[in-house]
């Protein structure tokens, strides 16, 4: 034996199922090799085997299997329609079901729906000697949509007779079970009966009976020491469960049991402990769809959609070996340049002026167009496998374990081999590249991914279901709140009481009593800590579970203190930056760079100097910003018509607006479908500028320039900046004007204090003159146009030269530019990231 404890309520219970097991070979004259022992799961077939073997140290033993490994020893091949229990190849007969029913149309919503329900019936259906299949099918379609004759629940019926049928046609491994060949040559089969008793074993124990026997593995036995730990929330509840077993390890207690109640929180405790060099066994995985393997694979369907966006394909190509990393880098600066959402509207002129981005965008565009066209599921398995050899990431697949379980579970592996025809039965499927994107996720979501474990494990992470028979020194039970560790717990699928009950599926009140078996079994572990949390991720109070209250109630636990060790660390405060800038000339300054340098001297520093930029997204929505550049599109290229017209004020006016909104859609390649939030106001904008432009030019303005680009040496250095409008007054002056879409509060809050404004004073130094007028002019989405004038401009701008010398001079001469931390500006500052504001020491 291990260093398990010999009291262990699992040895005594092991060692007295032993007995009884050679009891009952004994008492049937069966020979132990002609006795088959059946167990609830796999994990319990080496536990089984070596009890045996302390008990009977030599000589002939059973075969200690489980109901799923004695079938599969048989050579069974599902058959062309049969359940195969994978979800890669019952998707595709699901959707053949759905097809025959008329409901191909609505197969990608309803095929994994339609396989859950047929994965649910066919242990029944199985349960049943082939023979007497049909006639389970008989009773079942009369239950299988009983309380589903509304006409709103029409689908759920037809899904449910469908799964019916599903099960009965099909042939099941578990038939040679069931065949007097197999029967004949056992002596005696013993099923050792977990929390539940299963179809199947039912269905042998009828067909063999005094050949069978029955022994039920759950004992009754007295309890551990059960600790309770109340946390405070879902990250509390980690790390205390990470220390619960860290305790439990240091004290020699091992291994260390942690059932898996809540995926999330299991893959926390699991870091945690990672994090100590703990030996963990995981035999509960976690979902396929979450490792890297798989999201690389999906990256590589989502970029060659026809409608991919630029930042899917962009994506692909970060994580694609075969693509030098520089040129990846320069075409996301052509592409963030553009602006463009969609990979497809990008065009030839994006690529201009650098060989290697070109030839790199005419590989994806060769690449996608590879993937475009429906085709036979084989010959989709083939493709990808190719693109995946080509951008470099086959061989990065093979070499992960993950990877290893994606290429086998979406059967890439035989697409490799030239044998993805045979490998499926349902190769043949025809399905459009959306479809067999829907069927890859499908099958990555339902499969997991379970890393090996060297066999010498301290953790064993463990489903609750099967804590039952297993040699475990301690057991930390997290997930203990009334949420996840329900009374009475709800049964799965979307049936209800009566179809259970017609059926055969487990109804509430037995579900309910396993899990009651399954706590109980929990409890007598020696050592048990049940954890849970007083609120949930919106703040909400959580209660513990009713088992946790009643053993309360019971006195069968006792509050624990915290497990976690406190560690003393010296504190490390970041202080705020003060960086020079000698290195660093200023040779060029912009309206909104000196805006970053009055504002906050660190980013003028970070974002000016060092030319740090942020990276622009391109897949978000439209917003204030693209509608900003649309509008000053659009005024610009209706001022140009309107000069060469002269269009006089009235519905032409209107009609050249309504032209150039058009034009600077198709000029910022903007999608028509996107704007129309905007393009829904756009009438009442068009209608309010075109009276306000009337009032302008009655009081002797006119159109000058709009989007016209200026400079101005000043020191040595160059002040430059384009100017939205430029207007001449009535008495020949020039008029500055600013495009403002924000709020029209937001705009007068510049003029609260106008010698404080940078940006109009900024442009009128651009233009030099001794006379101009200057003004923010705010334009509503509501269709409201207002002009904000700057009454004190000209001295505005003498008093920013006479700033910027200064600053500029300051910079030279080595002053520190500190990082201010104030103000509205910090909020959204893309260096603050650099700057490190949150981790200040003030």
């Amino acid at each position: 034996m291990d260093a398990i404890a010999t009291h262990h309520a699992a040895v005594a219970l092991w060692r007295g199922c032993t007995a009884r097991l050679l009891e009952l070979v004994g008492r049937h004259g069966a020979h132990p090799a002609r006795t088959v022992v059946l167990l609830p799961y796999a994990q319990l077939m080496p536990v089984a085997r070596r009890f045996w073997a302390e008990r009977v140290p030599s000589g002939f033993a059973p075969r200690f299997e489980t109901t799923l490994s004695f079938s599969r020893g048989l050579g069974f091949a599902p058959g062309e329609h049969d359940i195969s229990f994978g979800m890669a190849d019952d998707l595709l007969l699901a959707r053949g079901w759905l097809e025959q029913a008329g409901l191909g149309g609505r197969a990608d919503a309803l095929a994994g729906r339609l396989v859950e329900l047929a994965w649910q019936l066919a242990p029944l259906a199985a349960a049943r000697p082939p023979a007497q299949r049909a006639q389970w099918a008989a009773e079942a379609r009369g239950h299988a949509a009983a309380g589903l004759e509304a006409g709103v629940l029409q689908l759920e019926a037809a899904l449910a007779r469908i799964a019916v049928e599903w099960a009965a046609a099909s042939s099941y491994a578990t038939d040679a079970l069931l065949a007097p060949a197999l029967l004949e040559s056992l002596d005696l089969l013993v099923i050792l009966q977990g929390f539940q008793a299963e179809p199947m074993t039912q269905a042998l124990v009828d067909v063999l009976g005094d050949k069978a026997a029955v022994l039920p593995l759950a004992k009754e036995a007295r309890l551990g020491t059960v600790l309770l730990h109340a946390a405070s929330d879902a990250a509390d509840e980690a790390e205390r469960a990470a220390a619960c077993v860290a305790r439990h390890l240091d004290a020699g207690r091992a291994p260390v049991g942690l059932v898996a109640t809540d995926r999330v929180l299991t893959r926390r405790i699991r870091a945690l402990l990672g994090e100590r060099g703990v030996r963990i066994r995981d035999e509960t995985g976690w979902k396929l769809s979450t490792t890297r393997a798989a999201a690389q694979v999906v990256a590589v369907l989502r970029a060659c959609a026809w409608d991919a966006g630029s930042d899917d394909v962009i994506d692909w190509l970060k994580h694609a070996p075969a693509v030098p990393p520089a040129r990846v880098l320069a075409l996301e600066r052509r592409v963030r340049r553009s602006g463009q959402r969609r990979w497809a509207a990008l065009q030839p002129q994006d690529w201009d002026g650098s060989e290697p981005v070109q030839q790199l965008a005419q590989q994806v565009a060769q690449w996608r167009e590879r993937m475009g066209e429906s085709r036979p599921l084989a010959q989709w398995l083939a493709g990808l496998q190719a693109l995946l050899v080509d951008a470099g990431q086959w061989q990065r697949l093979q070499n992960d374990s993950a990877g290893e379980r994606v290429i086998e579970s979406l059967r890439l592996d035989a697409a490799a081999d030239g044998d993805a025809s045979g490998a499926m039965r349902q190769a043949g499927r025809r399905l459009p590249l959306q479809e067999f994107t829907h069927w890859v996720n499908e099958v990555l979501e339902a499969e997991s991914f379970v890393p090996e474990h060297t066999g010498d494990e301290e953790v064993v992470i463990l489903p609750f279901s099967q804590v039952l028979g297993r040699a475990l020194a301690a057991l930390v039970l997290p997930g203990c709140d009334e949420m996840r560790l329900p009374a009475s717990p709800e049964p799965p699928g979307p049936w209800t009481s009566a179809q259970r009950r017609g059926l055969g599926l487990p109804s509430r009140e037995a579900l309910e009593a396993v899990q009651r078996s399954m706590w109980r079994q929990a409890l007598q572990v020696p050592h048990c800590d049940l954890l849970w949390r007083t609120s949930d991720s919106n703040g909400e109070p959580l209660l513990p579970s009713p088992l946790v209250q009643l053993l309360q109630l019971r006195g069968g636990a006792r509050a624990a203190d915290d497990p976690r060790r406190p560690r003393w660390l010296g504190p490390k405060p970041s202080a705020r930056p003060m960086p020079v800038a000698t290195l660093l000339p200023v040779s060029q300054l912009s309206a909104s760079a000196y805006d970053d340098l009055r504002r906050c001297p660190y980013r003028f520093f970070a974002m000016r100097q060092l030319g740090l930029k942020e990276a622009q997204e391109l897949d978000g929505e439209l917003g204030k910003r693209d509608f900003g550049t649309w509008l000053h599109a659009a005024l610009s290229g209706f001022h140009e018509r309107l000069r060469e017209t002269g269009e006089p004020p009235g519905a032409g006016r209107t009609r050249l607006m309504d032209e150039a909104a058009r034009d600077a859609l198709q000029a910022e390649r903007i999608d028509e479908s996107e704007f129309l939030p905007f393009g829904a106001g756009w009438p009442g904008v068009r209608d309010a500028y075109l009276a306000w432009f009337a009032r302008h030019e009655a009081v002797g303005a006119a159109f000058a320039h709009a989007e016209s680009d200026h400079e101005v040496e000043l020191g040595g250095v160059k002040l430059m900046g384009r100017i939205d409008r430029i207007d001449t007054a009535a008495d020949g002056s020039a008029w500055v004007m600013d495009y403002k879409t924000e709020s029209l509060q937001a705009t007068r809050e510049r003029m609260k204090q106008p010698l404080e404004d940078t940006q109009l004073a900024f442009y009128a130094a651009l233009l030099g003159q001794d006379q101009l007028q200057a003004a923010y002019l705010n334009i509503s989405e509501r269709g409201e146009v207002t002009a904000v004038v700057h009454a004190q401009v000209m001295e505005a701008r003498v008093l920013m030269l006479d700033a910027i010398r200064g600053e500029l001079r300051r910079i030279a001469e080595g002053v520190p530019l500190p990082a201010l931390g104030e103000g509205r500006s910090c909020e959204f500052c893309a260096a603050r990231g650099v700057c490190r504001r949150d981790f200040w020491s003030e």
